[in-house]
């Protein structure tokens, strides 16, 4: 079993894995890693099962020390990583012998970093899941949803004896938004007023700083809506919900399991990947589409993994 010791944390800093599924029908939330993709190239690099749970940097501020020689693998946002203050590049396997330094000092280039180890840190499983989700005080290192805190012991018990390797540049997840984000029509969509329609996916939208792990408002021309009071009804991953100020809301990993407002429809999880990797402030667009072109898409990504 090899170690690392976290020397230096945040609340952003949490143990995810790609998160808690078939527990929605009590209450229980998804959580799990908001940059799915970044987190399965990391996994990928060290041969991992895609889902092995991994360190999810957010910002930077995170600081861990080697007990021993190891093999890691980073992937997602240049949070400025250093070894002993040399630059760290991600998107790579890389050593760290017994008392280096691996350090993420701030954002250069997205919001996420991926830390992944050889098959995965270790940590119980709750409802299925290592995903580490505050509120509900589930998962995490201790199976209590607690962040990262100074002091703490990150191991993992896969082998280290392993080559290094980079994720090719053509299949590197491009973190500079210029694309607009794909949205699944949802079923409200027509009790917009068609004004609303047109600029929701006409308009660029900001990222407000009101966002966490369970949504990001989104700031532009207020939406109208024009129908009938919703019952709450179940919510899925990347809903859009447009709350009565008409701002839209994009509701995340961490989402409440049922809500009632009206809704535009629902991120792609491609979109979504791309929207984690997004700071507040960031201007976006939206683009609509169908359902079977969404799933050709992320069939069509997933493949990549099997083909490398």
């Amino acid at each position: 079993m090899s170690r690392l010791s976290v020397e230096a944390s945040t609340p952003l800093c949490l143990l995810q894995d790609a998160g808690r599924f078939g527990v929605r029908h009590l209450g229980v939330t998804q959580g799990g890693a908001l940059d799915w993709r970044s987190m399965s190239w990391a996994n990928w690099l060290l041969g991992n099962r895609l889902d092995a749970p991994v360190i999810e940097i957010t910002l930077g501020g995170f600081s861990v020390l080697a007990e021993e020689d190891c093999v890691l693998a980073l992937g997602g946002a240049d949070l400025g990583a250093q070894i002993d203050g040399e630059v760290l590049a991600p998107w790579r396997s890389f050593r760290l012998h017994k008392g280096q330094r691996l350090q993420f000092t701030q954002p250069l280039l997205g919001a996420r970093a991926y830390l992944a180890a050889p098959g995965g840190f270790d940590a119980p499983k709750v409802l299925g899941s290592r995903a580490t989700v505050v509120r509900e005080e589930l998962g995490g290192l201790d199976g209590m949803g607690r962040p990262l805190v100074k002091g703490q012991t990150l191991s993992y018990s896969g082998s280290s004896l392993m080559l290094l390797r980079a994720l090719p540049a053509d299949q590197r997840p491009d973190l500079n938004l210029a694309a607009p984000l794909d949205l699944v029509l949802g079923a409200q969509i027509g009790e917009f007023s068609g004004q609303s329609l047109f600029d929701a996916f006409n308009s660029a939208w900001t990222l407000d700083s009101r966002a966490d792990r369970m949504g990001i408002r989104l700031l532009g021309t207020v939406l109208e809506y024009q129908g009938k009071p919703m019952i709450s009804e179940g919510i899925p991953l990347g809903a859009v919900q447009v709350p009565p100020d008409g701002q839209p809301i994009v509701l995340l990993n961490d989402r409440q399991t049922i809500g009632g407002y009206p809704r535009l429809g629902a991120m792609t999880p491609l979109a979504l990947a791309r929207l984690a990797q997004c700071l507040p402030g960031t201007q976006v667009r939206l683009r609509p589409v169908v359902q079977d072109v969404a799933y050709r898409e992320q069939v069509e990504y997933l493949q990549r993994f099997v083909n490398r």
